[in-house]
């Protein structure tokens, strides 16, 4: 006798994402990194612009389930129109009783902050684009982590819903009144890589030095769009590939008729990618700049405070006092985090053991590394591989 297995039905699904960006194929990418490791979706993708109108074949769209970029008042009413499960991976918002999963937005602007203030800036600004709420979300975040230490940030949005050429020269222009009128050195936070590369075009038209003068950073880590840019272009690294996987999870979920609540899903950011437009130091004490480039350069080759205040002619009391006075922390606390950051890049970008990366970036074992990792991340370092790693 032969005994046949019935195979399940296999789900069909829809995606309503752009393929334009890099971001967004960071989404597909960890959606499709969660299809070949679980249930065999029959997916639908066609090419979409970013914030274009719906497509034609929503309305009538008849499959299992739908990740969409929902982005505006057009695509949020075909989706609320639909009787299948939804999952919206936009920072708009519009459709507040549907699962959300986004980047953390917030987190992205107080990165951006940290990475200016460990290089030594105390003047500030962000370009944005004001009809997107991820760019206001980092700029109220950058704004508010500015204004929390005592400084100032002059910020600048665009906001043209019109594209006809003389309105997009009219922003260019503005654009570059705004730049030319930052107060130098300054550290400018642009809310994604492509405004980010805007600013890059007029520093290199008014002869603004990049980064001496003008450190620039972007967001998306749009890797071929940074290495275009002259200066290679420093981004803040969103975790595209695991908002896609945790997209994708909550939909399996309700398609299996579990309940998954309507409730914001923020994805921390991964990092920054630092390339030449941020790699300087506005640091005005030159003993404390010369102790953070030796930390930088040392920190994984088992370094402590003692070998620091070996390169600087000062006490050790006055050299803690000068740095914490600056930076905002201490030299250990320094050495620790950028340890830290690099153990991080490691077990995201490797297949190094534990113990391959514990010698690798100066801790005295893996126990003690894990240890350190765990209070500074909030997971042990194998919890978070398997969180963000990229598979």
């Amino acid at each position: 006798m032969i005994c046949w297995t019935k195979m399940p039905k296999q789900k069909a699904v829809a995606l309503l994402i752009e393929t334009s960006n890099a971001y967004a194929r960071g989404l597909l990418g960890g959606i499709a990194s969660y299809i070949h490791e679980h249930d065999l979706w029959s997916i639908y993708l066609v090419e979409q612009e970013r914030g274009a109108a719906p497509p034609s074949w929503l309305n009538d769209w008849d499959g299992d389930g739908l990740i969409a970029r929902i982005e505006n008042e057009e695509i949020a009413s075909s989706v609320r129109n639909l009787k299948i499960p939804v999952v919206d991976v936009s920072a708009a918002r519009r459709i507040p009783n549907i699962p959300w999963v986004e980047t953390n937005d917030v987190a992205i602007g107080e990165l951006a902050y940290q990475h200016f203030r460990e290089r030594g800036f105390e003047n500030f600004a962000f370009c944005g684009e004001s009809r997107f709420n991820w760019s206001i979300l980092r700029r109220q975040a950058f704004e508010a982590r500015v204004k929390e230490d005592g400084f100032q940030c002059q910020s600048f949005n665009f906001n043209v819903d019109d594209r006809r050429p003389q309105s997009l020269k009219r922003e260019r222009d503005r654009l570059a009144e705004w730049v030319l009128s930052l107060q130098h050195p300054i550290g400018v936070l642009a809310c994604y890589d492509i405004m980010a590369q805007k600013i890059l075009d007029v520093c290199r038209l008014h002869g603004i030095k990049v980064p001496s003068e003008l450190a620039l950073l972007g967001v998306d880590n749009d890797e071929l769009l940074c290495d275009l840019c002259t200066p290679p272009l420093s981004s803040v690294v969103p975790a595209a590939h695991q908002t896609g996987r945790e997209a994708a999870s909550l939909l399996d979920a309700m398609m299996r008729g579990e309940e998954v609540h309507a409730e914001p899903h923020l994805i921390e950011p991964l990092g920054v990618a630092t390339r030449q437009s941020t790699d300087v130091l506005a640091i005005k004490d030159p003993e404390i700049a010369a102790a953070v480039r030796f930390i930088r350069d040392h920190c994984c080759d088992g370094i402590n405070v003692q070998d620091v205040v070996k390169k600087v002619p000062l006490s050790r009391r006055v050299f803690e006092s000068r740095f914490l006075a600056l930076m905002g922390r201490t030299p250990h606390q320094e050495i620790t985090r950028r340890r830290i950051e690099r153990v991080r890049y490691l077990l995201i970008e490797t297949d190094l053991t534990l113990v391959q990366i514990s010698r690798r970036t100066g801790f005295q074992n893996h126990e003690y590394m894990s240890v350190a990792f765990r209070r500074a991340m909030g997971h042990p370092p194998a919890t978070y591989r398997r969180k963000f790693r990229k598979i």
